[in-house]
């Protein structure tokens, strides 16, 4: 345990298994170590193209960014949709498009560890979607119950798409970041030429997923989170720099990545006005899509990573999503936590390489308008 981690333990079982470095239930992925990367330093967007951040001076783990051959800039903009706008960040000018969507409660620096070096050899954007990160956050209540869902993050994304990089893309997704990468495929299935899943959320909490007797109480709850004080009262406990270290040191198996740069990265967003209204919204949203009903619908290749040390979506119940004709794979990430991308990017970013090349038309993908 990280000094000054603090412990939140649930009462959930553990798998001990010995693994390789990838335990893939199909076809062996090749793997390498990659160089490291910066960390960038946060930043607030001001404009379209906002600032570039150069990152040959910072290190990753125990690796040293190799001076002579330093990673590709980092550029925050921003994009207006519908009238609200949107942050985003880009780097690399050749090969396939990627698209790093990010989980509940993240935001595009959430990727910071995979956008440069992927960008070496593709065009890398990662987005805040609507309601998180540095993107607009619309009250609930002035824009309605059905805005904070899958389907307008999946409309935010294939629009992305369709306006920003003018080009199919694939997507790389972490946790509820899957389910908008699924929903968007399925809308739009010209889009999105291949998805990689990481610790997909397995949606437990989905209506649907309850026993009958127990939905009046949890839909009761939740008018209670979202037209009373107490919700605002349980953001309030949640949103400081001790909760939300606590919550990471559960979620990454290696708590020696959660440092007082990344609680600074998940929290701040937080403090922004109407961060609290978007973040009870969502944790009331009990419907909607499930992974296992968008797996089958989808039109292209996808490939799940899972780290095995995930206490929230149980790499057990996950399992069962290689099961479908869609995924072609289950790769076992061993020892990692819920945030792979970010706590273990020296296997994410060669598993998303690989994944990239065997479906992309040439290593360096030519811009095709969508």
């Amino acid at each position: 345990m990280a000094t000054g981690c603090i412990s939140l333990t649930l009462p959930l079982p553990k798998v001990e298994v010995p693994l390789p470095l990838f335990t893939s239930t199909r076809t062996k992925i090749p793997t390498s170590t990659l160089p490291s990367i910066s960390n960038l330093s946060r930043f607030r967007p001001n404009g379209f193209v906002v600032c570039s951040i150069s990152s040959d001076r910072s290190t990753l783990g125990n690796q040293i960014q190799d001076k002579s051959n330093p990673l590709p800039q980092v550029q925050s903009c921003t994009w207006n949709w519908r009238g609200y706008s949107i942050r985003y960040q880009c780097s690399g000018s050749d090969g396939p498009a990627l698209v790093l969507v990010h989980g509940f409660g993240a935001n595009s620096d959430h990727w910071r560890k995979n956008i440069p070096v992927l960008a070496k050899s593709h065009r890398v954007y990662a987005i805040d979607l609507i309601g998180y990160g540095y993107s607009d956050k619309p009250n609930p209540r002035d824009v309605g119950d059905s805005f904070y869902t899958f389907e307008t993050w999946a409309s935010q994304l294939n629009d992305f798409c369709r306006n920003v990089i003018k080009d199919e893309a694939f997507f790389i997704c972490n946790s509820i970041g899957g389910v908008v990468g699924l929903q968007a495929a399925v809308t739009e299935p010209q889009i999105c030429k291949g998805i990689l899943l990481l610790n997909i959320s397995l949606r437990m909490l989905h209506i649907t997923k309850q026993p009958w007797f127990g939905r009046p109480f949890i839909a009761s709850f939740q008018n209670l989170l979202r037209s009373t004080a107490v919700g605002k009262l349980f953001f309030k406990s949640v949103a400081t720099p001790e909760s939300v270290r606590s919550i990471l040191c559960q979620c990454y198996h290696d708590t020696s990545q959660v440092t007082d740069e990344l609680v600074q990265i998940i929290l701040d967003p937080g403090l922004q006005p109407g961060a609290v209204d978007v973040f009870l919204e969502f944790i009331c949203y009990s419907g909607g899509p499930l992974p296992e009903e968008l797996l089958p619908q989808v039109k292209c290749p996808v490939l799940i990573g899972w780290g095995n040390k995930d206490p929230w979506e149980i790499i057990e119940l996950g399992r069962a999503y290689g099961n479908f004709d869609t995924v072609e794979d289950f790769v076992v990430l061993p020892n990692v936590g819920h945030c792979p991308q970010d706590e273990a990017p020296h296997l994410v970013n060669p598993l998303v390489e690989s994944f990239v090349a065997r479906h992309a038309k040439s290593p360096a993908t030519s811009s095709t308008t969508i």
